[in-house]
């Protein structure tokens, strides 16, 4: 069990045992000695549900990366190729049964499709002459996993790619899916709302799904009381400005893969005195980051600026709690001490580790580094950190966003990372309801001449997306809906904050303020600016058997199930984090998503490589 699924309103163990069941029904089947080659990019949310122990128990006894050529060697009757449906993955499927083929005594092949079989997939199988070597042909339907008590995602890393540039409606079918999954664990939600095209498609593909399974009826008590789908696309600001909450800064400087960051080393070498700084390690630090630490639980939603006393107060609580040693003058005062100690020192480890990356953090976005410097580091330093915050703030609370900024000139001609550039420009279109055509054609010259001609693909698929486009008829539609949902607070209490602009120091992410007018006063108080938004916004009730209805008890919080559609930040998690757990609010969330992403993931899922 992973106790930190179940510390919220809803038990997610129930969604990982089931597909843990699943897993385990299939390795069953291929009986005797195992071989998995991975998919590279499923060994992480793989690593969520099921680990080596679980596998181990089943006769796995070697894992490889699926690579072209050979296998590695292995002496065991069965090899399992875990892919995603990709054609480039049959190609070196095919390789590698090939070449086991020619090498000798007879393995027996088998391949699980995550999240779905593919047809097209089988038939290039059969066209390279190695579908018919494969006993089990199955799909293992990994659709929604649970990261933690209250989050969910289906980790598809091109889903918003596909819904809003291709066209593929693949990853909406996924989120369909998935959902079904959930309701059949959890009940039938009684109802559902959404705003934008995709999630209206989710929507009815569900209800066809319904329709389709109309035999069997749900006779599971429902856990949520609503659903809210929402398109990436209706909020296109908030992924793009810097998150500025502990867990969403982290994401944002190093990058965290399925709930683990890799961070620069040298913070956590244990200080030994006399060493002179020699034999530092070289090999980055690997931290797993979820609500089961308990310290890592209570600072990852807090504004950068309101760590540090945080960890200042739990540095005295611990030091005064191992002072009580020399306090403990009986047997059963000794034996108390030492059955508190594993969980002492596990709480000092902890703060050790959060006090480094807190210094690493600060390290870019505060000490007082000179821009000169700025232009070695990938990732910004601290001065021109706060020179682009102080400009990502100006485009959000309005401030000259309909001409050229200069900072952006100053960027693009010291070619600082295209990326963060890129970012900029689209956070500054957004905020303008597009670009006046002569400030986007400039910037894009600058751009193209700066950074190659081969980035006009990338760009075309920014205005496709609705990032970096024209600005139509002249007309800006930010500024009414920035008032009418308050989405700038100039007065920010981040140490003690009232409201959800703290995780962005002044912003309020747009599609949080929808979900949280959505809960009260409801969104026809509204309905002008939800006009405006892209995409329809709608509601559908799904009727619950007799006895299922439920009686909420008087103080009793709502449970609301929200789900983006083509991805979310941990600044937005942050935020519906703090509608759940205000006195007052009356709903908690959970929240779904198909990927989560920050600004740079984001941009860089719709970059073009032609070369």
């Amino acid at each position: 069990m992973a106790a930190h699924l179940s510390y919220g309103r809803v038990n997610l163990n129930v969604l990982r045992e089931a597909v843990r069941r699943e897993l385990r029904e299939f390795l069953d089947k291929c009986a005797g000695s195992k071989a998995i080659v991975w998919d590279e990019y499923l060994t992480g949310p793989f690593g969520l549900i099921a680990q080596y122990s679980l596998l181990k128990e089943h006769e796995v006894e070697k894992m490889f990366t699926l690579k072209g050529n050979r296998l590695p060697a292995a002496d065991v009757k069965n090899i399992i190729f875990f892919v995603r449906p990709r054609l480039e993955l049959m190609d070196i499927i095919a390789e590698n049964v090939l070449s086991e083929d020619r090498r000798g005594p007879a393995r027996d092949f088998h391949i699980l499709f995550v999240p779905r079989r593919s047809l097209l997939c089988e038939q290039r199988l059969k066209d390279l002459g190695v579908l018919g070597s494969f006993i089990h042909r199955e799909e293992y339907s990994l659709d929604l996993i649970p990261f933690d008590g209250d989050l969910l995602s289906m980790e598809s890393e091109s889903a918003f790619k596909e819904c809003y540039l291709e066209g593929d409606q693949t990853s909406l079918y996924h989120a369909a899916k998935g959902l079904m999954t959930l309701q059949a664990l959890y009940g039938t939600i009684p109802q559902i709302f959404g705003k934008g095209e995709c999630a209206r498609q989710v929507a009815n593909m569900m209800i066809r799904m319904k329709r389709e399974f109309t035999g069997s009826q749900n006779s599971i008590f429902p856990v949520f009381d609503n659903l809210l789908l929402l398109d990436r696309n209706v909020d296109l600001l908030t992924p793009l400005a810097t998150q500025l909450t502990y867990e969403g800064l982290i994401d944002e400087i190093y990058g965290i893969q399925n709930s683990y960051v890799k961070l620069p080393p040298e913070k956590f070498a244990p200080k030994k005195q006399g060493d002179g700084g020699k034999d530092l390690p070289t090999e980055a630090k690997k931290l797993q980051l979820n609500s089961a630490e308990e310290l890592y639980a209570e600072i990852r939603d807090k504004n950068f600026n309101a760590v540090g006393s945080v960890l200042s107060k739990k540095a005295k609580v611990i030091s005064a709690a191992f002072e009580e040693r020399h306090n403990a003058k009986t047997v059963g005062e000794i034996k108390q001490f030492v059955s508190q100690l594993p969980h002492m020192q596990a709480a000092r480890g902890s703060l050790a580790n959060h006090t480094s990356i807190a210094e690493l953090i600060k390290d870019v976005t505060i000490s007082g580094t000179t821009l000169a410097s700025t232009m070695m580091a990938p990732r910004g330093t601290s001065e021109d950190f706060f020179d682009k915050l102080t400009v990502e703030q100006e485009f959000m609370s309005g401030i000259d966003t309909d001409k050229v900024n200069n900072y952006i000139e100053d960027c693009i001609a010291q070619k600082h990372p295209l990326i963060k550039v890129l970012r900029l420009v689209c956070l500054q279109s957004v905020c303008n309801s597009g670009l006046k055509q002569k400030v986007l054609d400039y910037y894009k010259r600058e751009i193209l001449q700066t950074y190659g001609y081969e980035h006009i693909l990338t760009l075309h698929n920014l205005e496709k997306a609705g990032l970096l486009k024209p600005q139509p008829g002249g007309r800006n539609n930010y500024p009414t809906i920035r008032k009418t949902l308050r989405l700038w607070m100039d007065d920010v209490n981040e140490q003690n904050p009232t409201d959800i602009s703290y995780v962005y120091s002044g912003y309020a992410p747009l599609s949080v303020r929808l979900a949280q007018l959505l809960s009260r006063p409801g969104w026809r108080s509204i309905e002008e600016v939800l006009r405006i938004l892209p995409g329809p916004h709608f509601e559908e009730r799904q009727p619950l058997p007799t006895g299922l209805q439920k009686k909420r008890q008087p103080g009793e919080n709502r449970v609301t199930l929200i789900f983006f559609l083509g991805g979310v930040t941990f600044a937005e998690i942050a935020a519906l984090r703090f509608l759940s757990q205000l006195e007052d609010g009356g709903t908690e969330y959970v929240i779904a998503t198909t990927k989560l992403m920050n600004g740079t993931s984001w941009i860089e899922a719709l970059m073009e490589r032609p070369f």
